[in-house]
């Protein structure tokens, strides 16, 4: 590799930015889960640590865009795609869930229980 980056390196960054995300996705619907339940403090508190897990995988990600600099310095293989996609979809699912526990909050209380 052409760049200031070792293999291993390269790899034990893509399995953090991939277990971030994972952690992220998790955290969601965890808190989603808890709104459903009526939990909304747990929920918050889910959902802040799914954005903490976001951030801290969004820094692997545009340290290594930056490494790369849009020239293809860093190699594409299976896991760095895995690892992209696991983040991508951990957004989107923070995005729902935060649309979902804000729908659940409006709810009639008896309600919540039948959901």
């Amino acid at each position: 590799m052409s760049i200031n980056l070792e293999q291993q390196d390269f790899e034990q960054q893509i399995i953090e930015l991939l277990v971030h995300a994972g952690s992220a996705r998790s955290s969601a619907l965890m808190a989603l889960q808890q709104a459903k339940e009526g939990n909304f403090q747990q929920a918050g508190v889910l959902m802040e640590e799914s954005r903490q897990e976001t951030r801290a995988a969004h820094i692997i990600q545009t340290k290594l865009i930056g490494l790369d600099e849009g020239c293809g310095k860093l190699p594409i293989n299976l896991i760095t795609v895995h690892a992209q996609d696991h983040l991508m979809n951990a957004m989107v699912i923070q995005d729902l869930a935060d649309n979902m526990i804000d729908l659940y909050q409006r709810l009639p209380v008896p309600d919540r229980q039948t959901v």
